[in-house]
């Protein structure tokens, strides 16, 4: 049962990845035609360039690092101090594993989605919209903050189940 349910989510967490790699491609596009369109603009005189341009390619980062962040441990590549944790035995890293998902980032993601939610739903009430003329709708990126919350936390449960079934069969889940 356990293992189906990791297994739908490990292929949930790849269509999010994809995502996000697209999302990058998308960013670098805007960036490089937010660039050319502000030289453009310098050079003939006449303002090429727009808000939108800009805040899309700023809503673009922000959805690959929120969204990104899941994905991420899902592949465990998420940023560790490797010192002493790269010596363990698997069994030592699954009990630091779980501590770790357990009494750090489950209570952490539990914050942020306390912290967050009340904010992007205010947001998401009134529609609110860019203050820069030509500006996006704020309150869809203001919303991926509480959502990349729920997708860590749904993640670290995953990540603690792994750790379970990694210490109590002592094969690997998906």
């Amino acid at each position: 049962m356990f293992r189906l349910v990791i297994r739908l989510i490990d292929q949930a967490q790849e269509k999010l990845g994809l995502l996000c790699a697209f999302s990058i491609g998308l960013m670098t596009i805007l960036g490089a035609m937010n660039a050319i369109l502000r030289y453009s603009s310098r050079t003939i005189g006449t303002n090429l360039s727009s808000n939108a341009y800009l805040e899309a390619q700023w809503y673009l980062f922000a959805f690959v690092f929120l969204i990104g962040a899941p994905y991420t441990l899902s592949k465990n590549r998420h940023v560790r101090v490797d010192v002493l944790y790269a010596r363990f035995s698997t069994r030592t890293k699954c009990v630091v594993n779980l501590i770790g998902h357990l009494f750090l980032l489950l209570p952490f993601c539990v914050f942020g989605i306390w912290a967050s939610h009340q904010f992007a739903f205010d947001s998401w009430s009134i529609r609110e919209m860019s203050p820069d003329s030509g500006g996006l709708p704020r309150y869809i990126v203001k919303a991926l903050i509480p959502t990349a919350f729920v997708l860590l936390g749904i993640q670290a449960v995953v990540e603690i189940l792994r750790n379970l079934i990694l210490l109590r069969t002592q094969e690997p889940a998906p």
